[in-house]
């Protein structure tokens, strides 16, 4: 019964809309899975579902880079709560609007579409370095949370899926390296970006409505939450935007840095994971440091101010470990595969493209990954290319660019946790005012797939 297949993500979906609840719908889903992984009959099914999903959830842990990517979300609420209780984000939400860079809602949103776009190194550092920059400013101006996790997710992966002097870069280009080609693998690679629709629209969308200003569906109508960064935070501790700018710029040169020292010198080749938690972690030895020796802050104090942040962040770092783990469950699974089989072989040259693309967004929606996408499509695609003699970077565009569907909208994704961790918004939310987003992107790229299509086979 391989339909069965498919059932996992579709619980999970089903059960996020129901009760709105997704902690739960990832748990019912990953037992689902175990469940049928098991394939056995009546209750000690039942039971050993159970006990698979306790042990697939145990499993992430056994990989190094999940268990980096879940401490350095947990790092990541201690120094966004350090430079809040220091007045670091009073001071330079202050220090923009008297200096001008920020005197309109207009404003703001534009310089936080720009900030994801220059962090183009990893799309996780994109939507922390723009979130922990913007939140501040988005309160002052009465913009919602919703509208920033919008832009920052925005801004993330689909500018990494563009400029490709990154790590998605490389990882793609292992994966084409393996295949012969009429053109060299690089330049298919490159040739993807004209092609690559649905990240060339979703920024168009996003930089068109922080220039305007105007918002549709959910988003529109999202709720506006104020922190408070108020003058009175700022004088009873004395602050300056040094106590925000500088674990950001550490943040940011840190990263950098260690995807250079990892990769062996090429940056293309280093390491995510490490290079972002080691950076996280220096950004907060660092803003310690600063508030101990110029604010007179205890050591007592602050160790409660970080465990104060991360025990905010713990709701949405136990989704990004059960999103993990159901990701880890549909691979064994082959969910991804089936999906991608359902498409089958005899499609008109002109629909391939497009039904790569849907079929790619189908997969990386229901599995929460853009990469994992990558890994099941472009060994399918790179044979069609081969045999029937088709361009090579419209067809991987179109693997490309379903992938990153998922990983932009998905609930399951960890793109798409972290960027509500970064603004602030509850997940959900985030989920409910973008997917309209989305989904018009996505219809419309498919067009754009047909239209090229017949324009160039």
């Amino acid at each position: 019964m391989e339909w069965l297949k498919v059932l996992p993500p579709l619980v999970a979906i089903i059960i996020v809309i129901w009760k709105k609840e997704v902690i739960t719908a990832l748990l019912l889903a990953i037992f689902v899975s175990e469940w049928i992984l098991w394939d056995g009959d009546g209750i000690i099914a039942f039971y050993q579902g159970i006990l698979q999903t306790v042990e697939r959830i145990v499993a992430v842990f056994g990989n190094p880079g999940n268990t980096r990517v879940l401490l350095f979300s947990l790092l990541i609420g201690a120094l966004l709560a350090m430079m809040r209780k220091s007045g670091g984000v009073a001071a330079l939400v202050e220090s923009l609007i008297k200096k001008g860079f920020t005197k309109t809602p207009r404003q703001v949103s534009l310089l936080t579409s720009i900030t994801g776009v220059v962090v183009f190194i990893e799309s996780n550092l994109s939507v922390l370095t723009a979130g922990i920059l913007s939140r501040g400013l988005f309160d002052k101006f009465g913009l919602s949370r919703a509208k920033l996790a919008y832009i920052i997710d925005s801004t993330s992966a689909p500018v990494c899926i563009l400029i490709l002097l990154n790590a998605w870069g490389a990882y793609v280009l292992a994966l084409l390296n393996q295949y012969q080609f009429s053109q060299s693998a690089t330049s298919i690679l490159w040739g993807t970006i004209p092609y690559n629709f649905y990240a060339l629209v979703t920024l168009a969308i996003v930089f068109y409505s922080s220039w305007s200003g105007k918002y549709f569906g959910p988003l529109a109508k999202s709720k506006v939450i104020h922190e408070d960064i108020s003058d009175k935070e700022k004088k009873q501790v004395g602050s300056h935007p040094s106590f925000m700018i500088v674990p950001i710029l550490i943040l940011i040169g840190g990263m950098i840095a260690f995807m250079i020292w990892t990769g062996g010198g090429d940056i293309a080749q280093g390491n995510g994971s490490k290079s972002i938690l080691y950076a996280t972690v220096f950004a907060c030895i660092i803003l310690y440091i600063m508030m101990v020796g110029r604010l007179n802050f205890s050591n007592k104090k602050i160790i409660n101010i970080g465990f104060e942040g991360i025990s905010d962040l713990l709701p949405l770092v136990t989704i990004l470990l059960l999103s993990i783990a159901l990701g880890s469950s549909l691979k064994a699974l082959g969910t991804g595969l089936y999906i991608s089989q359902i498409v089958g072989s005899f499609l008109p040259l002109i629909l391939i493209a497009p039904m790569i693309f849907l079929v790619g967004a189908i997969i990386s929606f229901s599995t929460g990954t853009s990469w994992g996408t990558f890994a099941i499509l472009i060994p399918i695609a790179a044979p069609i290319i081969q045999m029937m003699h088709l361009p090579p970077s419209l067809i991987i565009a179109a693997v490309l660019g379903g992938g990153v569907f998922g990983d932009h909208c998905s609930p399951i994704s960890d793109t798409t946790a972290v960027s509500a961790i970064a603004s602030g918004c509850d997940l959900l939310e985030h989920v409910r005012t973008q997917l309209p987003y989305a989904i018009f992107t996505g219809i419309f790229s498919f067009f754009l797939y047909l239209i090229a299509s017949m324009i160039i086979i």
